[in-house]
């Protein structure tokens, strides 16, 4: 039982003065769900009206002012000012033509106050009284737990401006701005840096573990924490703009969303206050005796699945928050506690979609050194990821990359570069072929390709270089495995490659060489079979899977297209944060079948004993309210932890990742 009681404002740093003015879940039971903000532990009219009932309560069990003997006057004006936003609420759900449990409690108390039992009526007020401020708070609970990722920004700051600095509001700022950041001070804007020297704390971002070094040019983004030294930054997105505000925005919007459960919890929440109405006339119609007529009325607790339900739906979201998961809707978080099988793209999603050298092997009587400075004279002017991953590795050994006086690119073979009077060749052994170079024996590579360098005619030697597996994928297709879940793993890469890594990680099941529209067939066709599938992917061609998915998951650091077509974006770039994820959306699932269970099983219980007079109004009141808070405060159990937020402490898993997310997608 709720009753719409508040609506108190509570924008922040022009964040969340619209969270819930369009906040229109039009449930068949609890519309009202959406006031209960309570920024404050307790509100005074709450308060006020609750002791009143219960002095009239009080005074009408002891009779200390009774001077009509048909009617208590006492009881009377405890009803209708206690009474109130009870009978109010019913009043326009019954314009509404909806049947709700505020009708229904309207009227038992009417019913209760009719045959002169005024303090059972004025005990049923107060139990609903008392359970509505209990579910306000838990309620209020759960939204401030969303909230409370506000507080990450600072409120003021300082702004150079007509050649001097003046500190104005964070809702102030514009575009272009500049902004002085002094140490120990968070960043409110995505900007670059235009002066200074410092590091910043991403954890909360990126989920960087270690301080970034910024110096002028560098980007920075809203919710870091500046260690060291000053920093003037220019803005270059402001507000909602920011990342961080993207984020806020999407957990807003799934806040909002109503899962198909949701729904379901309302329409049985009014099938039930229909059959205790139509037992509760049948109890008339058979043993014509009120009281056990009302406590049929009384007992019905349809209140703990209508509460309950998107109070779960909320824990679930805020919580997988709390991991770095951002889930668009509760329907998204409702059928990834279904999932049976989980599709994985490689590329960017088991490995971070950088290749990285694992190998140096020179030729005898050639040194790793040379090796490297030759292959780095001829790929420092290509734009291959291969060659790249080489000059990568020459400058962590800070070594000096001379420039080639000619350089050649074959496609599909290699290059040929000249620095003096040595021509160097690099590329694949069809390249070394075609030149005449003698080859080394044929090795098994694994995950690695296999880049071969000559000089002169002469080889020098290979690099093996990978895209580096994700330290995390392991475990997290283990733990999959574990919860009885299926893995696949579906890329557009050689079959060998993708043998390989599969083969690291435990997968049994692998597709390679696949094309987007063959990852597209692969999706329709398991989804066809009634699989619940999830679809985790990174890139452009990954974007149609995740919209064909029963739920699609983009990584943080994927593509904007890949980001809007999925339905969970994972912020830290963790899979690990999945599986805990999945985790968290089947214990959601679960609780609210245990509430829709509970509640079906006392109701019907509740009611037969009523119906047989074994239950009176007062037992049958607290039944009702016993049972409604005891399925709220179930799904209270998913609530996030309340934290205390300071810009000192690193590694909150709620905003890890925060730069990596694009705006919320189509959902």
């Amino acid at each position: 039982m709720s009753i719409s009681l508040h609506n108190r404002p509570h924008g922040q740093d022009g964040y969340t003065d619209q969270h819930h003015e369009d906040h229109d879940h039009d449930h068949d039971h609890h519309d009202h769900h959406d006031h209960h903000d309570h920024e404050y532990p307790f509100d005074w009219n709450e308060a006020l009206r609750i002791c009143l009932v219960a002095v009239a309560a009080v005074a009408v069990w002891f009779t200390w002012w009774e001077p009509y003997p048909a009617v208590s006057v006492i009881g009377v004006i405890g009803l209708v000012i206690g009474g109130w936003p009870i009978f109010k609420e019913a009043l326009e759900h019954l314009q509404a033509r909806r049947m709700t449990m505020e009708l229904s409690m309207t009227i038992a108390i009417v019913a209760a106050a009719a045959i002169g039992e005024f303090f059972t009526a004025l005990v049923i007020t107060l139990f609903v009284l008392i359970a509505e401020v209990l579910e306000g708070l838990t309620v209020g609970r759960g939204r401030k737990a969303i909230r409370d990722l506000l507080e990450f920004l600072p409120r003021e700051v300082s702004v150079r401006r007509a050649g001097s600095i003046k500190t104005v509001s964070a809702e102030e700022l514009s575009v272009g701005d500049v902004i002085l950041v002094s140490p120990g001070g968070g960043l409110p804007v995505d900007g670059v840096v235009v002066s200074g020297h410092s590091f910043t704390d991403e954890s909360r971002i990126t989920g960087e573990s270690m301080p970034v070094e910024k110096t002028e040019g560098s980007r920075v983004y809203a919710g870091a924490i500046n260690q060291s030294g000053a920093l003037e930054i220019r803005a270059e997105r402001i507000g909602r703009d920011t990342s961080y505000g993207r984020i806020i925005e999407a957990v807003e919007r799934a806040e909002r969303s109503r899962a198909p459960v949701q729904r379901m919890a309302d329409r049985l929440a009014g099938y039930l206050v229909y059959f205790a109405l139509g037992a509760a006339v049948l109890t008339w119609l058979i043993t014509r005796d009120m009281r056990s007529t009302i406590s049929v009325i009384i007992v019905a607790g349809a209140c703990g699945i209508a509460a309950g339900t998107p109070l779960a739906i909320l824990g679930g979201i805020g919580r997988s928050a709390r991991l770095g998961a951002i889930i668009k809707g509760g329907v998204h978080l409702e059928t990834l506690g279904k999932v049976d099988t989980v599709v994985l793209d490689k590329t960017g999603t088991l490995t971070y979609g950088r290749p990285e050298v694992q190998a140096v092997l020179p030729a005898e009587g050639v040194s790793a050194a040379a090796l490297l400075d030759a292959a780095a004279t001829a790929e420092v002017r290509s734009e291959h990821p291969l060659g790249k991953a080489i000059l990568s590795r020459v400058k962590t050994e800070a070594r000096k990359v001379r420039e080639p006086e000619h350089f050649g690119y074959t496609p599909g073979r290699g290059i040929s570069a000249r620095l003096g009077d040595a021509t160097i060749l690099v590329g694949n052994r069809a390249w070394m072929a075609d030149n005449r170079i003698d080859l080394p024996p044929l090795r098994d590579l694994g995950a690695c390709t296999e880049v071969v360098i000559a000089k002169d005619g002469r080889l020098l030697g290979t690099i093996d270089i990978a895209d580096t597996i994700r330290p995390e994928a392991k475990r997290a297709i283990a733990a999959l495995d574990a919860m009885g879940v299926q893995t696949i793993l579906l890329t557009g890469d050689n079959r060998q490659v993708a043998t390989a890594v599969a083969t690291e990680l435990g997968l049994k099941n692998v597709e390679a060489e696949l094309l987007p529209e063959d990852k597209l067939a692969r999706l329709a066709d398991m989804v066809k079979k009634g699989r619940t599938v999830a679809m985790v992917g990174d890139g452009v061609n990954d974007a149609p899977a995740l919209a064909e998915a029963s739920v699609g998951v983009a990584m943080g650091s994927g593509t904007d297209v890949a980001q809007e077509s999925s339905d969970i974006v994972l912020l830290g770039n963790d899979l690990a944060c999945f599986v805990e994820t999945m985790k968290v959306a089947r214990r959601t699932r679960a609780i609210i079948w245990q509430n829709f269970a509970g509640t079906i099983g006392i109701d019907l219980v509740g009611i037969a004993l009523a119906a047989f007079g074994l239950l009176g109004p007062l037992l049958a009141a607290f039944i009702h309210v016993a049972s409604e808070l005891t399925f709220i405060l179930n799904s209270a159990r998913l609530l996030p932890q309340a934290r205390r937020t300071s810009f000192g402490s690193p590694g909150d898993a709620s905003t890890a990742g925060l730069a990596d997310v694009a705006p919320a997608g189509r959902h």
